[in-house]
């Protein structure tokens, strides 16, 4: 016979009003000793199933991790290979879930290509996965983005080709038909293409991804969480995430990437979604110049404080260093950050500058 999980349990019983109080009154209604012996004679179903063995240590992608500037001059044709993965990562520590990734992190690795370019895409998906997957990349001008032409079942490859005929920052994620729940999971990463010009040289450039997690689980409940459609369905979070993890990229977690007093970073950001946007800050600064949804074929707007980033959408920002500190990256839906795990964090190095910031005066 079936069973609703407890975390559904507890939903219903939210949702019909009753609490323990009512649940404890019952106690003296007739036949209760017999209720109450029953129930401490029958196996109670525990709250979680136990935290499983993880396939890897982190999800989080290394901000840091970014393919170099394009260099040249001409179009050329570039051979990207691209595995998707079904592992079993923490979300925080002693809280298990079974992701689907593009390379072994989220987001999924960086493709960074110039206007005119030829790709020639390869994607596999591993032997040991239980679903299709395929990539829908917003660059793409062709059925699905790709979609119908990438699809492949566990252990097969295909390969596609196209042309990328117009700059800017692009999603990619997977879109089989639960598409949303792939997405959830972490199957999604951004694409640059970069104009025939290039982009201005800067210090150092990030990359960063937002997306939310819906489980069987409350946050930070200790155990092995499952997904949930009809939470996400209702769209009802458990974890909202940048990189994957809740946290990963602070000092307390995996560690924080720095700049140095005087330097200029780019920050690049793709919400994945599936469900809500992102009101992209950073706490301690302001974005000094923002290319919203990605689009880089204008001019940037200039010392914005929160740009919003959609699900399927990108946001190329700049930031300029000029005092030490760290810089939080954060969803200005605030409760996301103190309760579902949605911050990262760069480090600014460097001496005191007290003509514009002086913390004793």
């Amino acid at each position: 016979m079936s069973t609703i999980p407890t975390a559904t349990r507890r939903r219903v019983l939210e949702a019909l009003g009753v609490g323990t109080a009512a649940l404890a009154g019952c106690a003296s209604a007739p036949g209760a000793k017999e209720q109450a012996t029953e129930a401490e004679t029958t196996p109670q179903e525990p709250a979680m199933n136990a935290a499983q063995q993880t396939d890897v240590d982190r999800i989080a992608a290394d901000p840091t991790a970014i393919p170099d500037p394009i260099d040249r001059s001409e179009p050329k044709t570039v051979s990207v290979e691209m595995t998707t993965k079904e592992q079993v990562a923490e979300i925080e520590p002693g809280v298990t879930y079974t992701y689907m990734t593009f390379g072994d992190q989220i987001p999924g690795p960086m493709i960074r290509v110039r206007r005119g370019d030829t790709v020639e895409l390869t994607i596999t998906n591993e032997e040991g996965n239980s679903m299709p997957h395929n990539i829908d990349l917003h660059a793409v001008r062709g059925p699905g983005g790709g979609a119908e032409a990438s699809m492949v079942t566990p252990g097969q490859t295909k390969t596609f080709r196209f042309k990328a005929t117009y700059p800017g920052a692009f999603i990619y994620h997977c879109a089989v038909p639960n598409l949303d729940m792939h997405i959830s999971s972490g199957m999604f990463g951004m694409i640059l293409v970069e104009p025939k010009e290039g982009l201005p040289e800067v210090d150092h450039e990030f990359y960063f991804g937002q997306h939310e997690l819906y489980t069987t689980g409350d946050t930070g409940e200790k155990g092995h969480h499952d997904f949930d459609m009809e939470a996400m369905a209702a769209e009802e979070p458990t974890y909202v995430l940048m990189n994957g993890e809740k946290y990963a990229i602070t000092p307390d977690r995996h560690g924080s990437p720095s700049m140095s007093v005087g330097d200029t970073a780019r920050v690049y950001f793709v919400t994945g979604g599936p469900n809500l946007d992102s009101s992209f800050h950073p706490i301690g600064s302001v974005w000094d110049e923002v290319w919203q949804q990605g689009s880089i074929a204008g001019p940037p707007n200039k010392y914005v404080q929160t740009t919003p980033v959609k699900p399927g959408s990108c946001a190329i920002a700049t930031l300029h260093a000029e005092v030490p500190g760290p810089i939080k990256l954060v969803d200005h839906a605030l409760s996301r950050v103190a309760r579902k795990g949605t911050m990262a964090i760069i480090n600014r190095e460097g001496a005191a500058n007290p003509d514009v910031f002086e913390p004793e005066a």
